[in-house]
C-alpha cells in the first residue's frame, strides 16, 4: 500500500531504504501499513528495488499472504545480522538509511548499529504519518465494514445496560462481543459511572455502579484498522439541570460537526468548540479529537496548536466532554469521514438515554 509513495519520500531524503521491524506482541503500525503483514520480522523497502519482509521460519508462511511477494526466512542469526546480511545479499546500499524512530527503541538501535556502521539515519516517522491521515478507498473499506461491527457491539451493550451490575459487567460484554466476532479491541474499552467520569481515562472497577451519568468508550480492530465511540448514558432518576448539561454538550457535538469543512484548521475548530462551551470550557481537559486509522490516534491533531488541515478522506473523531471533579463527567465522540460534507461512522444513537 502506497509504496510509490514511500519511495519518493526515500528519494527526497537521499535515503537508500527504510526499514520497518516487529519483534513483539503488537504489530508494527507502519509494518502493517505498507505491507499488510502484522507478525514478528522486518520490512525493508528499498529506494529502487522491490520491497521485502524478512521473517522467522514460524511466521513466513503468514509473511507471504501479506501485500509483499518476496519474503526471506531467517536462520538462527541475530536479528539484525540477519537483516544486513539479506540486505548485502540484494545489492542494496547502506550509507543512509530511513527508521521510524517513533518505533525504534533505544536498546533496538544499540543492536542494529552495530551491524550497520558508518551509516547515517534519517527519521521517517512525521512522513509516514502524514502519508496514512488521507485514507485510501481500500482502506475506506475496511474502516467503513469496522465501524459496522463496532456499532452493532455498542448498540447492543447499550440495550442490555439493565442486565450489567458493574462497570467490569460491561467491559467484559464488550469483550465477549468483539472476540465472538473474531476482533480485537482498539484499546481498554473504559466504563466510567458517576463520580469516576470525571476521569476520562478511569479504569473500570468491579464494584456496583456509581448512580448518575456512566461514559462508554470503545474501539474494536478489524483487519488492522481502528474504530472509537463515545457515548454517555444516566443511570437512575435525572435531574433537569443534568439533562441541561448534557443536551448543551450533546448540540456543542452536534455543531461542531456540521460546520467542519474542508481545508479547515483543526486548532481553529478546536478554539470554536471552547468559544461554544462559555463559561464550562474549564472543565473541557482534553483535544477535541484525533485521526483514526492503523493506531487509534493518528492525524489530525484537533488541539489547541494544531496546524493540521482538514483534507478529503481523513477519518477523525470529534469528542467535546466536560469533567466536573469529584462529581461527573460526560464525553460525546463520533468519528468522522471527511467528504464535501462530514460523515458521521458511528451509527450509535446519542440522545439521553436514562437506565
Amino acid at each position: 500500500m502506497r509504496i510509490k509513495e514511500i519511495k519518493s519520500i526515500l528519494e527526497k531524503k537521499g535515503s537508500d531504504f527504510v526499514l520497518f521491524y516487529n519483534l513483539g506482541m503488537e504489530a508494527n503500525p507502519n509494518m502493517l501499513y505498507f505491507s499488510g503483514y502484522s507478525g514478528l520480522g522486518a520490512l525493508v523497502i528499498p529506494k529502487k528495488q522491490e520491497p521485502f519482509i524478512i521473517a522467522p521460519k514460524m511466521e513466513v508462511e503468514k509473511a507471504r499472504k501479506s501485500m509483499i511477494k518476496k519474503v526471506y526466512s531467517m536462520d538462527k542469526k541475530r536479528f539484525f545480522d540477519e537483516i544486513h546480511s539479506i540486505i548485502k545479499r540484494n545489492g542494496i546500499k547502506t550509507r543512509k538509511i530511513a527508521l521510524d524512530y517513533n518505533n525504534f527503541t533505544i536498546n533496538h538501535y544499540k543492536y542494529f548499529k552495530k551491524q550497520f556502521k558508518s551509516i547515517k539515519t534519517k527519521d521517517i516517522s512525521l512522513e509516514c504519518l502524514k502519508l496514512r491521515q488521507i485514507k485510501t478507498n481500500k482502506e475506506l473499506q475496511i474502516l467503513k465494514k469496522g465501524f459496522d461491527y463496532g456499532n452493532k457491539i455498542l448498540n447492543k451493550t447499550i440495550n442490555n445496560f439493565k442486565d450489567f451490575k458493574t462497570e467490569s459487567d460491561v467491559v467484559a460484554f464488550l469483550e465477549y462481543e468483539t472476540k465472538k466476532l473474531g476482533l480485537s479491541l482498539s484499546f481498554p474499552a473504559i466504563v466510567a459511572s458517576g463520580i469516576n467520569g470525571s476521569m476520562p481515562h478511569h479504569e473500570p472497577k468491579n464494584t456496583n455502579f456509581n448512580r448518575g451519568f456512566c461514559v462508554i468508550d470503545f474501539g474494536i480492530k478489524h483487519k488492522g484498522y481502528c474504530t472509537d465511540c463515545t457515548r454517555t448514558v444516566y443511570l437512575g432518576n435525572i435531574t433537569k439541570k443534568e439533562k441541561d448539561i448534557y443536551n448543551f454538550l450533546l448540540n456543542t457535538q452536534k455543531n461542531i460537526i456540521k460546520n467542519i469543512e474542508i481545508n479547515d484548521n483543526c486548532g481553529e475548530i478546536y478554539g470554536n468548540c471552547v468559544k461554544s462551551l462559555g463559561k464550562d470550557s474549564k472543565y473541557f481537559i482534553h483535544g477535541l479529537g484525533h485521526g483514526v486509522g492503523v493506531e487509534i490516534h493518528e492525524l489530525p491533531n484537533l488541539t489547541l496548536s494544531s496546524k493540521d488541515r482538514i483534507k478529503e478522506n481523513m477519518v477523525f473523531t470529534v469528542e467535546p466532554g466536560i469533567y466536573f471533579p469529584r462529581k461527573f463527567g460526560i464525553r460525546i465522540e463520533d468519528t468522522i469521514l471527511m467528504k464535501k460534507h462530514p460523515i458521521i461512522l458511528t451509527k450509535v444513537p446519542k440522545d439521553l438515554l436514562t437506565i
